[in-house]
């Protein structure tokens, strides 16, 4: 039986009131915006589009899948190796410092948390310098958040972020990122059944 209270565990994991910053990053999309690449609604919308379906659906999502599979199953070795992987990914030295910030604070924040069991805690302590999609999905999956749920959350919450960035720095108005929202809102089921399938 689901537990009753996952959905709104998931929606306190991706809401932007958890404390980790995420909205501060732009992953990028602030130097399109800059360069002219990215300047109107279509532009924007192709930006996000290509953005997710290039690199969330082929790099970020699995590994959040696998990280999520290595903590159900409890096995640390292989989530310190597809940490590491995850870290080896960034291709930036902003992108490596944004997800070590992020877990950092997310690991802060999985200590005060009183709630959380001892050897989960434990687990997560015992990482070094853990991306936060690492613990993300270790969250996830102690919350029992299933793994479809967890990946359509995740790419919703960097959905979000990216329209939000393009709100502002454009600037574009509320309606224009609504548009946005809806739009690519509708690739996400596809693109996690993608990601499930993923041998």
């Amino acid at each position: 039986m689901a537990n009753p209270v996952a959905l709104s565990r998931l929606l306190q994991l991706v809401s932007p009131m958890l404390p980790v910053g995420a909205y501060s990053y732009s992953q990028g999309l602030e130097w399109a915006i800059e360069s002219g690449e990215v300047k109107d609604l279509e532009s924007a919308t192709l930006w996000i589009c290509e953005v997710l379906e290039i690199y969330q659906l082929r790099f970020e999502l699995p590994v959040i899948k696998r990280l999520y599979l290595a903590w159900q199953q409890g096995d640390i070795d292989a989530t310190e190796e597809w940490d590491v992987f995850y870290h080896a990914g960034r291709d930036t030295a902003e992108a490596l410092l944004e997800t070590e910030q992020m877990g950092y604070s997310l690991r802060r924040l999985i200590n005060e948390l009183e709630s959380l069991p001892v050897d989960f805690v434990s687990a997560v302590n015992a990482l070094e310098e853990p991306s936060f999609v690492t613990l993300y999905a270790g969250l996830a999956q102690e919350w029992d958040i299933p793994l479809e749920d967890a990946l359509h959350g995740y790419a919703w919450a960097w959905l979000e972020n990216q329209t939000s960035v393009v709100m502002k720095a454009v600037p574009l108005g509320q309606v224009a990122g609504q548009k946005i929202l809806l739009s690519l809102g509708e690739v996400l089921p596809a693109l996690i059944q993608q990601v499930i399938a993923i041998e």
